[in-house]
């Protein structure tokens, strides 16, 4: 059982040690999704950056191919720049990689420089990435381009369906810009 232990300063709870089979690193893998999870269900926002926000004008060629906007501070993007190996374990294990992708974890081969890298390779989630496959093969910039968007059933859009509503409303304001 737990005791608080007020201090003026300070707050701390002494607490015995958990009795679980559940280790360590799955409890916070675990608490991170259902987190995230819970975010997700009660924010009234996207939790990706799109573009084409507050009359921005869309541009597909500054675009990932999926309509996302990769943030300056993305893990995968620091860990790839850094070339930091424990951070690029910490993103694999996040994203599943293994699971989604069947990759084996190799601190050199994993890395992301965006998935319109210039001067960069190409890493091996880009590589195996069926959105960005499917613009490239049809020619597009974006998807936003594309006129089966709204029907397209790819894994990403599955695994986020929050984002995928925002790629289609980014389609239509798209699509408004060039008429």
């Amino acid at each position: 059982m737990g005791l608080l232990l007020l201090n003026p300063y300070l707050v701390h709870i002494k607490s015995e040690p958990m009795e679980s089979n559940l280790k360590r690193r799955e409890f916070i893998k675990r608490s991170t999704k259902v987190c995230m999870g819970g975010c997700l269900l009660f924010s009234s926002t996207v939790p990706f950056t799109l573009s084409g926000r507050d009359g921005q004008s869309i541009d597909p060629a500054k675009l990932c191919y999926c309509g996302y906007s990769c943030p300056e501070d993305c893990h995968f993007l620091v860990a790839s720049q850094k070339n930091d190996a424990e951070l690029k374990k910490q993103v694999f294990e996040e994203w599943e990689l293994e699971k989604r992708y069947g990759l084996k974890f190799d601190p050199e081969q994993m890395f992301c420089f965006t998935c319109k890298p210039v001067d960069r390779p190409e890493g091996p989630v880009q590589k195996k990435c069926t959105v960005r496959i499917c613009a490239i093969e049809r020619g597009y910039q974006a998807c936003i381009e594309c006129d089966e968007l709204v029907t397209c059933e790819k894994d990403l859009w599955e695994r986020y369906p929050q984002f995928y509503e925002g790629v289609i409303d980014l389609q239509k304001k798209y699509k408004l810009q060039q008429s």
